[in-house]
């Protein structure tokens, strides 16, 4: 089992210590680059870096006295490094501070997703190879269609968790854009050459045209490409949901030793883990509608965003690696019923095999629209009542003066649905 969610990685991304910390990265990296310019001494920048610190419950204190946050921890900072706290935040402004560590802060929780979205490629690649050629009912609006197997769902799944795995990368690049250009992004009060360092330093790159804040189209993306993460989880749930349900019994999520499904009915195993990974779906697209509101601000800049933030960022970062850690688990011990998958194809007597007899009459000069009216005919039947559609097509005269025995065989052989598998296996997994 995979328990990922049980990590404190994720969590310690945005504890207010390792907020804090990013704070003061970018403090002490601003000082360097003014060092460097001639404005802060070398002697009180080593003095600077030797003792610059924080304490986190001094900060709160501070904070409920003078109602800024980033005011509070430079005064908490100030007070361990003494009169060379002057140098500290100079042309700044607090958002200069705010919005690159919070770049800082994203590309860390962006890495522990990308990390767990391979760990879920993995195991679908896994689980499609085992079950490359089990065969399945293929079904749409819920209908018998055609045969599939269990391994082509579980290749379009990596297929679409690897799109995933680059609308992450791509998300985390975007994001990565910090800015320290002061209060109205002007450089009025600070050397461009600062901010070319500071970011640098950070390995961050520079917002080409900031005003008080980096703009948030950057963070809509990032949560945007969040949601879109767990809409695919949600899809993956939900097929195991319908696959559960006891009418079908194909597969079911591993269910524990010692483990009960239901306080009054002692014989239930519920989907439990899919069903709760459909209900965190929905959180984070409400997050990322959010940060879609947050993109206009008031001309350079208000603070409607900054609360939405506080919540969403955490929140939504959490969730998802919470998610994929739960999906991987869910999907490793997943229990697949092959025997019940046959039988199940069984129950719509032989109507999956329609087209291809559709196909066979066409090909033995029939036209489609003939071709489809007679094929039809028969199915209804079977719909109707209990017979099996090979029976009723051998009954049909306007048939069997077409298709012969053998022309029938091969209309009903499974052969077919299954001869390409190894041919999207290449396509979506390579040689």
């Amino acid at each position: 089992m995979i328990e990922r969610y049980s990590r404190e990685e994720m969590r310690g991304v945005w504890e207010d210590e390792n907020r804090f910390r990013m704070w003061l990265d970018v403090e002490l990296a601003a000082c360097e680059a003014w060092q460097k310019k001639g404005k802060i001494p070398a002697a009180a920048l080593a003095r600077i870096k030797r003792k610059a610190d924080f304490k986190v419950k001094r900060i709160n204190e501070i904070e409920k006295v003078v109602k800024h946050d980033v005011i509070a921890f430079l005064t908490s900072v100030g007070e361990f490094v003494g009169n060379d706290s002057r140098y500290i935040h100079i042309g700044l402004t607090s958002s200069d501070v705010l919005d690159t560590s919070l770049a800082l802060q994203l590309r860390q929780s962006a890495e522990i997703i990308i990390k767990g979205i391979k760990e879920f490629m993995k195991v679908l690649k896994r689980r499609a190879r085992q079950h490359k050629n089990t065969v399945m009912m293929g079904r749409s609006h819920g209908i018998h269609a055609e045969p599939t197997t269990f391994g082509l769902k579980m290749a379009v799944y990596y297929g679409e968790m690897e799109r995933n795995l680059e609308r992450m990368i791509r998300a985390k690049e975007t994001v990565s854009y910090g800015k320290i250009s002061g209060a109205v992004g002007t450089f009025a009060n600070i050397d461009p050459f600062i901010e070319r360092y500071t970011l640098k330093k950070l390995k961050l790159k520079a917002e080409p045209a900031a005003t008080q804040v980096v703009q948030r189209d950057r963070h809509a993306e990032f949560f945007s490409t969040l949601a879109v993460i767990a809409a695919t989880i949600e899809k993956i749930a939900v097929e195991v949901r319908h696959l559960q349900r006891t009418e079908l019994g194909e597969a079911e999520e591993p269910f524990t030793k010692g483990q009960k499904g239901s306080s009054a009915m002692p014989h239930k195993r519920n989907p439990i883990l899919s069903e709760n990974l459909t209900g965190l779906a929905r959180l984070v697209r409400g997050y990322a509608s959010t940060t879609l509101e947050n993109v206009a601000l008031w001309h350079e800049r208000d603070i409607s965003h900054s609360s939405v933030e506080r919540i969403v960022a955490p929140d939504a970062t959490i969730l998802v690696d919470f998610m994929l850690g739960r999906v991987t688990n869910m999907m490793a011990g997943l229990v697949v019923y092959p025997k019940r998958m046959k039988e199940n194809m069984r129950a719509s007597r032989g109507l999956v095999f329609s087209q291809r007899v559709m196909l066979k009459l066409a090909d033995k000069g029939l036209s489609r629209e003939a071709a489809y009216k007679v094929v039809q005919r028969n199915a209804m039947k079977v719909w109707e009542g209990s017979s099996q559609f090979r029976d009723l097509l051998e009954e049909d005269c306007e048939v069997t003066k077409i298709l012969s025995k053998e022309d029938l065989d091969a209309c009903f052989d499974m052969a077919p649905y299954i001869k390409n598998v190894g041919y999207i296996f290449k396509r979506v997994f390579g040689r």
